[in-house]
């Protein structure tokens, strides 16, 4: 499970209504079926995009990707976890939970239980749910494995690429150029991924790997330009909205710029220890959460500014585990 953009190691839904000028028969002014349908259009838009939650900045969230057996009733989830954050005082629930499409395996005994269980209870306490689904890279485990391996071999190898770090060997770099088809079938693919995120309940979306064209050809073994990433992770965004969810960009910083009017809150990592942070301000600026993990920094290097900078963030342990504890925001 690839949580990690760097180790270091998507248009946003948007309705542009044409104004159909009327037909005059007989004297009246009839409009037109485009008119109609446009009208109807801009109606269901708006109001979708009205339905979709959208957290407020320096919401407190969870990250947990890797379940325990503890917690089997809620798919591995501990939804009811409250810790002292790193500044001391009364231990802090999360509003908002960061967790697999599917329960952790080891708890529901398959890779195919979506974790409807775990976001029934994050909602009955009263709390928000993200949907973890890789977008940018083939993970070995899923079940829609094979789909992409047939489709791979069937168009001249052209979709699995290297493998995505020697923390995940398991998974392998997408190609998102569309030379081939390779972009219409990972966006039917994902498509198919966060239809099952809205049937098991979820809230949001965080769509990861979608930095390709940062890490080059030597990392991924394919050529991506940044205006190909850019048309891919509008295209997820669009994709997330249409389907009633909020949606996160995660990482890819060099283009925050270009997309941050389209994503709704951004999820990141280590930031602070590649010194990043002030980039993902435009978020914050845009009145949109940060939601934001160091895994090796100590949180005294890094809690003030977060605070400064308005972000949500936690400390998780060096080892890039991303289980239920610790769970230390800094405040």
């Amino acid at each position: 499970m690839s949580h990690l953009a760097n180790l270091r190691p998507l248009l946003t839904r948007f309705a542009m209504v044409m104004a159909v000028l009327p037909v005059a028969v007989a004297g009246l002014a009839i409009p037109s079926q485009a008119s109609d349908a446009a009208s109807e259009s801009a109606s269901e838009s708006a109001s979708n995009s009205a339905a979709i939650w959208r957290p407020a900045v320096q919401s407190r969230w969870q990250y947990q990707l890797q379940g325990r057996k503890s917690f089997a009733a809620t798919g591995g989830i501990n939804v009811d976890i409250c810790e002292v954050p790193q500044s001391g005082g009364a231990c802090v629930r999360p509003s908002v939970f960061d967790i697999d499409l599917y329960a952790a395996e080891e708890v529901s005994g398959d890779n195919k239980t979506l974790n409807t269980a775990a976001v029934k209870a994050i909602h009955a306490r009263g709390a928000k749910a993200i949907c973890y689904v890789d977008a940018g890279s083939i993970e070995e485990f899923r079940p829609d494995y094979q789909q992409a391996v047939a489709w791979h071999k069937s168009h001249g190898n052209s979709l699995l690429g290297k493998p995505f770090s020697p923390e995940f060997p398991n998974e392998r770099w997408a190609n998102i150029n569309n030379d081939q088809g390779q972009r219409d079938f990972l966006l039917k693919l994902m498509e198919a991924r966060v239809d099952k995120c809205v049937q098991a309940g979820f809230d949001g979306v965080e769509f990861d790997v979608v930095n390709a064209h940062e890490e080059g050809k030597s990392v991924t073994g394919w050529s991506v330009a940044p205006a190909t990433q850019l048309i891919y992770n509008r295209a997820l965004a669009a994709l997330a909205h249409r389907k009633g969810l909020s949606v996160a960009l995660k990482n890819d910083l060099s283009q925050v710029d270009e997309l941050v009017s389209h994503f709704d809150y951004a999820v990141n990592e280590e930031c602070f220890q590649y010194d990043e942070c002030e980039t993902l301000s435009a978020f914050v600026k845009a009145g949109k959460p940060v939601f934001h993990v160091e895994y090796e920094t100590a949180p005294s290097s890094f809690c003030r500014k977060s605070g400064t900078l308005k972000f949500s963030s936690l400390k998780k342990p060096a080892d890039y585990s991303l289980y239920d504890k610790p769970y230390k925001p800094c405040v």
